[in-house]
C-alpha cells in the first residue's frame, strides 16, 4: 500500500521517536469516526479525538484524548482541572501541536501541556489515532499510555 509524503514524513517522526507503528490511510470518503471504525474494523470507541483548549487564567495549553464515543467539552475540562478553559483556535493548535488536524496525540511536542485521557480510551488494548495529514491515522498497540511517557496521563470521565 502506498501512503502520501506527509504521511510519510509523520511515519518517519514516529521512528525517530523509538515507535515502530505503520501510518495507514483511509479512503478519501472517511469523514467521522463511524466511518474510520468501519475502515479499520474496530470499534468506534478506538478512534482517538484529541481536542486542545487553553487555560484562560494562565494561557497554558491542555490537551484531551477522548474515545470517539465521548464528547468533551470546556465544562467537562474545567471540571476536570479546576479552571476556566476554552477552545484553542487553529493557530494556538497548530503551535501547541504542529499540526493544524485534531487527533494527534502529544508526541514529541515540544511546548508543556497538561494532558487528560478519556478513561475508556484506558480500556483498550489498542487504539487508533490521527497521523498529522487527512485521512491517516496509526494503530497504537498496547494502552495508549504506552506511547505517552513524558506526559502526566489524568484519567477523564
Amino acid at each position: 500500500m502506498t501512503i502520501s509524503k506527509r504521511a510519510r514524513q509523520f511515519q518517519e517522526t514516529l521512528r525517530e521517536r523509538g515507535l515502530d507503528l505503520t501510518v495507514v490511510e483511509l479512503p478519501d470518503s472517511t469523514r467521522t469516526a463511524d466511518d474510520a471504525a468501519r475502515a479499520l474494523g474496530c470499534e468506534k470507541g478506538q478512534i482517538v479525538k484529541s481536542l486542545v483548549f487553553q487555560d484562560t487564567a494562565t494561557g497554558a495549553p491542555v490537551m484531551v484524548l477522548a474515545s470517539g464515543t465521548n464528547r468533551v467539552d470546556e465544562k467537562v475540562v474545567a471540571q476536570q482541572l479546576g479552571s476556566t478553559v476554552g477552545k484553542a483556535d487553529a493557530d494556538f493548535v497548530k503551535r501547541v501541536t504542529g499540526y493544524s488536524i485534531g487527533g494527534v496525540p502529544p508526541l514529541g511536542h515540544k511546548e508543556k501541556l497538561t494532558l487528560l485521557v478519556d478513561q475508556d480510551l484506558l480500556d483498550f488494548d489498542e487504539t487508533w489515532a490521527a497521523a498529522g495529514t487527512p485521512h491517516a491515522v496509526f494503530k497504537i498497540p498496547g494502552k495508549i499510555t504506552g506511547i505517552l511517557p513524558e506526559h502526566q496521563v489524568v484519567a477523564v470521565k
